[in-house]
């Protein structure tokens, strides 16, 4: 079609001779000056102002963990803030990914995850806490943790059920619970132990209660539930309608000869649970997105029916690049717990005597250090001030209680290089 046709304007006959700079010159000139083009930017901005847009989520803003992130960037920080390793995954892991891509596994996975993959997890779990799932029915990878936790958490939860939640509480759960109509009943996690009162639990349950949220070992605190933990859950679930989901991501990285208290050492709680766990945190690959969901074929099945329309499949190459690594180097993911060890212990050594008080961490790559004896400023203006000033990025902690508890308390992510941990811990020293 002649371009002339397209503005519904005519050029002179001389023109379709000229050069095609000649001719984008008429075009320019066209758009410049016709009035549709001229009003547009004024008619754009008079219809945002016509209309209103109620926000599903209106007091959720940018995470956090991109904030602090961000700014660490911007003033040449050390990142402390954000859970992700500043140190390569396993080589044989980015061989076997790109194994797979040469064979030309690079379509499509199966809606519940690759089968070798899910058979390799059922494999771990039976080894490691005596519990049985079937691969086919009662396991599913996800595009990492929280994808599993907002797809479980809207096949459970209907509108004004209520949902108690463990503060300080992983910022991705009071959203996925608001945006199913569901009521979020705040818990606060006894400071500076970050231990649950389970009296006051029971007092929370009534007839709308659907839902009991878990995470353990917990972020952002690095405490743990135990085995006598679960074991006043489980009296609690077993005879109501109430459901569980136990984020346990960090299952393999905990300390001090303790052992994971895992949901599905519990039969009688695991029948009425979803465990959500993930690779990211496991294999240093926060990057590639894979987690997984355990649950009994009931609630695998609401699970995928969600599942289904948020992602569909994980990532192809990925999955069969872990199943590959689970097979073969189990013990480099279940020895993972003295490697985090020694990175926490190395830190804490290298903090002392400064003014940082810190908090017990049992589990988790972060470590909760208390300011108070520093500043007495508020925590999120804290920790904008200690990355600006003294280039050393954390999270404040106020950030994951729904109105912004505030003890006074920082969290650092020590999953870095040895270099990184000392740099910053010499200049941690000096606040």
């Amino acid at each position: 079609m002649n371009i002339c046709c397209i503005f519904g304007t005519v050029i002179d006959e001389s023109h379709r001779s000229s050069s095609k700079k000649n001719t984008f010159v008429a075009i320019k000139f066209f758009i410049t000056f016709n009035p549709y083009f001229f009003s547009r930017e004024k008619r754009i901005t008079q219809s945002m102002s016509t209309f209103s847009l109620s926000s599903k989520l209106p007091h959720v803003g940018t995470t956090i963990f991109t904030v602090m992130s961000a700014l660490a960037k911007e003033q040449h920080a050390i990142n402390l803030s954000q859970g992700f390793p500043d140190f390569p995954c396993d080589e044989k892991l980015i061989s076997l990914v790109s194994k797979y891509m040469r064979k030309h596994f690079n379509q499509y996975a199966p809606m519940a995850g690759v089968m070798a993959l899910r058979e390799q997890i059922v494999e771990i779990v039976q080894e490691m806490y005596g519990a049985t799932y079937n691969p086919e029915t009662e396991v599913t990878i996800t595009t990492g943790a929280t994808e599993a936790l907002f797809c479980a958490i809207t096949a459970i939860v209907k509108e004004g059920d209520e949902v108690l939640v463990f503060e300080p509480a992983y910022d991705s759960y009071i959203p996925a619970i608001e945006l199913c109509g569901g009521v979020p009943v705040c818990i606060q996690l006894e400071y500076p132990s970050y231990k649950v009162d389970w009296d006051k639990v029971k007092r929370l349950i009534n007839q709308r209660t659907r839902l009991i949220l878990i995470n353990t070992p917990q972020n952002p605190t690095g405490s743990i539930l135990t085995e006598e933990d679960l074991a006043e859950l489980e009296k609690l679930v077993r005879t109501n309608d109430i459901f569980v989901i136990s984020d346990e991501v960090y299952e393999h990285i905990i300390f001090d000869d303790l052992s994971h208290a895992s949901v599905a050492r519990f039969p009688d709680l695991a029948a009425k649970s979803m465990v959500i766990s993930s690779f990211g945190k496991s294999m240093h690959t926060t990057g590639w997105k894979v987690g997984f969901c355990l649950a009994p074929p009931k609630l695998t099945r609401e699970l995928r029916k969600v599942h289904q329309y948020v992602t569909f499949s994980t990532s192809t190459p990925f999955q069969y690049a872990i199943a590959d690594y689970l097979k073969n180097h189990r013990d480099e993911i279940l020895h993972l717990s003295s490697f985090y060890q020694q990175k926490r212990d190395l830190f804490l050594q290298l903090m002392e005597g400064s003014r940082f008080k810190p908090i017990p961490c049992s589990g988790t790559y972060f470590q909760l250090m208390n300011y108070s004896a520093i500043s007495n400023k508020p925590d999120q203006e804290f920790a904008q001030w200690l990355t600006k000033t003294h280039k050393v990025a954390s999270v404040p902690v106020s950030v994951f209680y729904r109105f912004k508890e505030d003890h006074k308390v920082v969290r650092f992510c020590f999953a870095k290089e040895d270099e990184t941990l000392k740099q910053a811990a010499e200049i941690l020293r000096k606040v």
